[in-house]
């Protein structure tokens, strides 16, 4: 579910990352026979740079702690861009780094600070190497955009890019907690002036990123005002994704899921022997050698018989972990409004998916509207969307009504529903 943009986890079974471990040791000074200080570790993925290295142990602090940050050089960004790293969750609650971008616009900050756009991108691999925040220029789309709208933009990597590991791919409250905590990260940023109001965007593995952060927002980040959430082509409808996906050629996706869920879960709660092949199995060190073409290039020629062992919706184990992270699954509305985006052409999402989703939201009293743009691709939504996605966020951040009365204009035809 690779989106326009580009896009530490527990890897158990994988023989994936080579930790790089850099032992510094600070030598006694000017000759004295006192003994040196205790080392300073780091653990960092192969091949990047040296802030990637993540500190062993990691600094005291909970959800949303800053680790370190540097400013990055962007040229023609309309802002400073910083790198950072931070303090996140695992799927297990456990404390892990994460690291991400945040952008300033170059315009003074408002009273209270700046509102926060906080990103979330598409699949784009699995991998350290595959971490937007290597490549900043391509890393949010039309961040500019944004940011001359006076608004600040953070993009989290997720757990596993960027950080030692592989990401836990369609764990959907990973994600979700990582991109909620880069923006209590920036507020902790002092050349950021970040405000608490944020709204979330993603799309395609980010809408169901921006799902999940309209799900446990209000609960995980009391202290944060989430005002909106406009999620792009979510995965949704696991059981229909899965019987879309099995003839196509993003089939390999789900082999990405398997992994991605026992790199979150583990062995014992998401057993690969369970659901893959030997064949795949032997296969799932690739997932660390490349990003989204070279896993394209590799692993699409495989069949889904040659890759899959058994559905899993069929396996006691697996059944409940897909249904844990399908946003069909969500039983009591959020009060934050939600804005469903997709093409109408989607060739990796099918259109039906999101339809039904927001049936079943509207069912449970969520305030949602949805904008289906004839014609459309996976990606090619974004561009056409933008200014309408845009005012509606707008929208939310001056505290406008619910639903927005706002029609979108990006094209002709766009078919727009919300709850009754």
């Amino acid at each position: 579910m690779r989106s326009f943009a580009w896009r530490q986890g527990r890897a158990r079974t994988l023989a994936a990352v080579t930790l790089t471990v850099a032992v510094a040791t600070i030598a006694a000074a000017c000759g004295s026979s006192a003994p040196s200080a205790p080392a300073a570790k780091t653990v960092k993925a192969p091949g990047l740079p040296n802030f990637y290295a993540v500190p062993v142990p990691l600094p005291p602090g909970g959800p949303g702690t800053l680790i370190k940050s540097v400013r990055v050089s962007q040229p023609g960004l309309d802002g400073t861009l910083y790198r950072v790293m931070y303090v996140s969750e695992t799927a297990l609650g456990a404390r892990t780094a994460v690291t991400g971008l945040v952008a300033v616009p170059s315009t003074p900050a408002p009273a209270g600070g700046y509102p926060v756009v906080t990103w979330g991108h598409g699949t784009n691999g699995m991998a350290p190497q595959c971490a937007p925040s290597l490549q900043p220029a391509s890393a949010v789309p039309y961040a500019n955009v944004l940011l001359q709208k006076g608004w600040e933009v953070v993009a989290s990597d997720y757990q596993g890019e960027g950080t030692p590991g592989i990401l836990p791919y369609l764990v959907g409250v990973v994600a979700a907690r990582n991109t909620i905590d880069i923006v209590r990260a920036a507020r902790e940023l002092p050349a950021a002036h970040a405000s608490a109001n944020y709204v979330v965007w993603g799309h395609s593995e980010g809408g169901q990123t921006a799902m999940f952060a309209l799900h446990i927002g209000a609960s995980y980040a009391p202290e944060l005002h989430l005002d909106g959430v406009v999620a792009g082509a979510p995965p949704s409808q696991f059981s229909v994704i899965y019987d879309f996906l099995k003839t196509s050629k993003y089939r390999f996706y789900l082999f990405m899921a398997a992994a991605g869920f026992n790199a979150a879960y583990g062995n014992t709660m998401a057993p690969l022997n369970e659901v893959l092949s030997a064949q795949a199995r032997k296969l799932l060190p690739d997932l660390t050698k490349g990003c989204f073409n070279y896993l394209e290039n590799t692993l699409d020629h495989y069949s889904l018989p040659q890759l899959v062992e058994a559905d899993p919706f069929s396996v006691p184990t697996w059944k409940p972990l897909l249904e844990e992270n399908d946003p069909a699954s969500f039983t009591s509305p959020a009060a934050a409004p939600l804005l469903l985006i997709q093409g109408g052409a989607d060739e990796q999402i099918p259109v039906i998916s999101t339809q039904l989703l927001a049936s079943h939201l509207c069912s449970i009293g969520q305030d949602l509207e949805r904008w289906i743009y004839p014609g459309q691709s996976h990606s090619g939504v974004i561009s056409v969307s933008m200014q309408d996605m845009m005012r509606w966020m707008a929208d939310r951040f001056a505290g406008g009504p619910n639903p927005d009365p706002y029609v979108p204009t990006g094209e002709a035809g766009i078919q727009t529903t919300s709850c009754p």
